[in-house]
């Protein structure tokens, strides 16, 4: 049955993760939350709440999402107050070492997978008068070395969001992206083993690579909790359009300047990745 506050979908909650934090806040408002997962043992922080449903869809095969949504509108009634899509997967690669079947990948995930998502999502929205949520990453507005196809992948999902934001105006949902700065998760953990490949013409500077990749260079980093419960907030506060959350975001709001600033910007990532090492 659905709680008197609504219902609230988010997309990749495993422990330690945005979704997750997300969802920790929103199930802390009352609202019942529907978390999706790829692996129940990796919620261990929302399976055993009141007001939690564990869903298991890849979002990328249509069959999975549709029978969470199944599941969601027999619980629910089919009626959808918050839609979040969080589920992503993070990438770094130069993009002259990029292997296209992998950034296809990236994209199947962090791009399609959130449209499915919301195209089948939408109807149940619209009996809300809902909201939808995109997270997305400062690094699709930024020129930062090793993230081209995954800062390409989130700037996509952005766009889409902006587009939706118009197209689903007379349904009367609204839409927002979270543009995501540097966070206190657990995402980064995965990329410990990470190398250039063998052939790589960044060889000589892998170290300013791995440095950045594997979250070494001491990066400040916002609260995972602070995180969500800012977002929380400008979600239930009804804001549309775009928002900047977590350490960075702010800072990155003008990265897409011309001129001089721009020139200041890309000086700052050569030095800071040792791409002007390279310079002959």
């Amino acid at each position: 049955m659905m709680s008197p506050m609504g219902s609230v979908l988010i997309t990749g909650c495993s422990d330690g993760g945005i979704g997750s934090g997300l969802a920790l806040v929103f199930q802390e408002r009352g609202y019942h939350v529907f978390a999706t997962v790829r692996d129940p043992e990796k919620a261990s922080a929302l399976k055993n709440l009141p007001n939690v449903t564990l869903l298991t869809p890849e979002v990328t095969h249509l069959s999975d999402i549709l029978a969470a949504k199944h599941i969601f509108s027999v619980q629910t009634g089919g009626i959808l107050s918050y839609l979040i899509n969080n589920a992503g997967r993070n990438h770094f690669m130069p993009l002259l070492d990029e292997d296209i079947d992998t950034a296809k990948e990236i994209f199947n995930i962090n791009v399609w997978g959130p449209l499915a998502m919301t195209q089948a999502f939408a109807p149940l929205l619209m009996k809300a008068n809902g909201t939808l949520v995109n997270i997305t990453s400062i690094a699709g507005h930024g020129a930062i070395p090793t993230l081209g196809s995954y800062g390409a992948s989130k700037r996509c999902q952005e766009h889409m969001a902006d587009v939706l934001r118009l197209e689903l105006s007379p349904f009367g949902v609204k839409v927002l992206c979270v543009v995501t700065g540097a966070i206190s998760t657990n995402c980064l953990t995965y990329f410990q083993d990470w190398t250039l490949p063998p052939d790589s013409p960044y060889m000589e500077i892998e170290e300013y690579f791995s440095r950045f990749v594997q979250d070494t260079n001491g990066m400040p980093r916002t609260p995972l909790e602070s995180y969500a419960t800012e977002v929380v907030e400008n979600i239930l506060g009804g804001i549309t359009g775009r928002i900047w959350v977590g350490e960075r975001a702010e800072k990155m709001k003008n990265a897409s300047l011309e001129g001089e600033l721009a020139f200041s910007r890309d000086q700052c990532f050569m030095k800071g990745f040792g791409l002007d090492l390279l310079l002959k």
